[in-house]
């Protein structure tokens, strides 16, 4: 990949696909491909194959899904499953019909078996049950990982994926319902400091153990595998690093300046007991996390902060 590569980003206005784009400007790529759903549904096969027909791009990008957290997993699995299949699809097959190289293919490592080993390597995908309440998404990422290998495999394309740890940062959701666990939290805190009220409500019993990446860190391994001329297959993406739900609740409302209880409610769904990833596969290719939770939380609040001042907050 080159500076004039041309390279198409899909899902540009996403959190991972907007700090992919900044990524790739900040490195001096200027042929960056973006289209908005209202323009190309992704969705549906005939306009994705005719957009990438068109553009002949040298790289795709599929950074495009349907996101949420726990409840909006719970409660719109088909929507889950069905989007994130069907855009996944349409841009693995309609990269490989336009006459596409190279193709990165970005997931999440719900895709692992919830008793997956800690940390978990890329080699216990499929190997037992996956988590309930983000089954439907996880499916849809599993299959078009698959695929990528398969097109690999079989049509000699360099199609490989990238699997990262709960994400967070600039360009967040930040709704009260539909939204992760962190930034989640962020708006409860915040909220709650401005009214000053007495106590916030955490979902879940506070133990899980999670780890957390920033959006930042992310688009610097998009950019470094997308430079490895023979990279795996698919990888994991993260710090090597967790928290319990309570420690990062606690960091938050350090942070956020509440004063008031933390008080968990264990009525609400923990999900998964423990997610962190084994990130040795792509430290061995030379890429390392930089930006530690707290300094990214402090970052991530700070533009919250202004986003909610200019009305540029996802809420």
């Amino acid at each position: 990949m080159t500076p004039d590569s041309k390279i198409f980003v899909a899902g540009h206005r996403g959190m991972v696909g907007s700090g992919v784009v900044r990524k790739l400007k900040a490195a001096g790529f200027t042929n960056i491909i973006t289209v908005r759903r209202t323009e190309v549904d992704l969705t549906r096969e005939e306009p994705t194959l005719e957009f990438l027909m068109d553009q002949r791009p040298d790289v795709v990008v599929n950074s495009a899904a349907k996101v949420g957290g726990i409840y909006a997993n719970n409660t719109y699995p088909a929507e889950f499953l069905h989007e994130n299949l069907a855009m996944g699809l349409n841009l693995v097959h309609g990269s490989y019909k336009a006459g596409v190289g190279r193709l990165l293919n970005l997931g999440s490592t719900c895709i692992y078996p919830r008793e997956a080993p800690q940390p978990i390597p890329e080699d216990s995908l499929l190997t037992s049950p996956l988590e309930k309440t983000n089954e439907a998404y996880a499916l849809a990422k599993i299959a078009i990982l698959k695929l990528c290998q398969y097109y690999r495999k079989q049509y000699g394309v360099l199609f490989h994926s990238a699997m990262p740890t709960n994400l967070y940062g600039t360009g967040d959701n930040y709704h009260p319902e539909n939204s992760h666990v962190l930034p989640g939290l962020i708006r409860r805190f915040h909220e709650a400091a401005e009214a000053k009220k007495s106590e916030v409500v955490v979902w879940g019993t506070g133990t899980p153990l999670r780890e957390f990446l920033h959006v930042d860190d992310l688009a610097e391994a998009v950019l470094h595998l997308l430079s490895l001329e023979n990279p795996p297959d698919w990888v994991n993406v993260g710090t090597g690093v967790d928290c319990s739900i309570r420690e990062l609740a606690e960091t938050i409302a350090s942070v956020v300046g509440f004063q008031g209880e933390l008080v968990f409610d264990p009525s609400k769904p923990d999900g998964t007991p423990r997610k962190l990833t084994d990130i040795s596969r792509i430290r061995e290719t030379g890429w390392d996390a930089k930006i530690s939770l707290k300094e990214g939380l402090e970052r991530t609040y700070r533009e919250f902060c202004e986003g909610l001042a200019d009305g540029s907050v996802r809420l």
